[in-house]
């Protein structure tokens, strides 16, 4: 796909989606719902130039979605820290960031509130954040004036973030002397995993090994480490997930994705920002692997045997073909993984994902 073809892809795409929640399904509430993926995922479609049929794809996609509510009272800038986590005030945000957005660069939206918002990283599943990086790769990759409903995009990941804010108890920044390959493994485990990913966090926040695994990590030693660190923490993340995705391939894929959403945001932000940004990162893998990942992995060597080598262009292109939405973001994410450190097995890993999850 041409610069100039995704320059228009894109924000028509985005203009579609836009009608659309960043959440559907659940209960009467909307809580427990599932999340729009749509914005990520053809965000990724287009970037990679990937050889899929985007507006197929969306006629397909939103069939599930729920229609964006009206607004009901418009936030006040002093009154934001009572609107963090309402999620019924949605539209609010939706509304509030689109006028910032329109007064101010975006840059400097995003530097006052990354702090305000990455104590609550796990918002949304750690969707949040996730929809907030991939608006922001795009406008990173606009020479010119940023579109308007590109713009709209970075406004309603956000808002969904905001209103979705969830922090959660007990976080440090690590301290210990483990590498993110070895950490990882090391996470203590809840024993009860089963409910809603809320239910989960809360026991999480009660369990004994959850500050332990934290602090658990290296820490970085400057700002200027945070971006290998992060990298290195992806990487690992991505690799794992062949031994431990089938415990539940949807949400682990998370364990990755999220902190490369950090990861993308870093350049743009103010170097004060990474040392907090890494120690957010950590804790939602943190949390995403010990409420979801089983406690013995499975012989990685042995999966890896299953697949077929393959290029990163074929590993893209398979992701493509099989359609599914994270599917997509991992292949994104692993091959990213892949450019860096060489390792075969994270190809393989883009095939393991699409063989977990069902195609849509």
């Amino acid at each position: 796909m041409t610069h100039e073809s995704m320059m228009e892809t894109l924000p028509a795409a985005y203009e579609r989606l836009h009608a659309y929640g960043p959440e559907f399904g659940g209960d009467e509430e909307g809580n427990h719902g599932l999340t729009n993926h749509g914005p990520m995922a053809v965000e990724v479609m287009v970037r990679r130039g990937l050889d899929i049929d985007v507006d197929g794809w969306l006629d397909r996609y939103v069939r599930r979605l729920a229609e964006l509510p009206g607004t009901s009272a418009a936030i006040q800038p002093g009154e934001w820290r009572a609107a963090l986590g309402q999620a019924r005030r949605l539209p609010d945000w939706t509304a509030y960031f689109r006028h910032e957005l329109t007064e101010r660069p975006w840059q400097e939206v995003l530097a006052e509130w990354w702090p305000r918002l990455v104590p609550g990283i796990v918002a949304g599943s750690t969707h949040g954040v996730i929809r907030v990086s991939h608006a922001v790769r795009t406008l990173r990759g606009t020479a010119c004036a940023p579109a308007r409903q590109t713009l709209d995009e970075l406004a309603h990941g956000l808002a969904f973030w905001a209103a979705r804010y969830r922090e959660l108890a007990g976080v440090v920044a690590p301290e210990g002397t483990l590498t993110p390959r070895q950490a990882l493994p090391a996470v203590t485990r809840i024993k009860e995993q089963n409910g809603f990913i809320a239910h989960r966090l809360d026991r999480l926040e009660r369990s004994p090994g959850w500050t332990e695994s934290l602090r658990a990590l290296k820490p970085a030693a400057s700002a200027e480490d945070v971006p290998a660190r992060l990298e290195s923490l992806v990487d690992s993340a991505a690799h794992a997930y062949l031994g431990l995705g089938h415990g539940s391939p949807v949400l682990l894929v998370h364990a990755a994705t999220a902190p490369n959403a950090v990861r993308h945001v870093l350049p743009v932000l103010p170097a004060e920002q990474w040392l907090p940004s890494l120690t957010a990162a950590w804790a939602a893998v943190v949390a995403v692997i010990a409420t979801y990942a089983p406690a013995r992995p499975a012989p990685c060597a042995e999966i890896v045997r299953r697949y077929p080598e393959l290029t990163r262009e074929d590993a893209l292109q398979r992701a493509a073909e099989h359609g599914d939405e994270h599917v997509l973001k991992f292949a994104d994410t692993a091959v990213e993984s892949y450019d860096r450190t060489g390792d075969p097995e994270l190809l393989a890993a883009t095939l393991h994902v699409g063989e977990l999850i069902d195609r849509p």
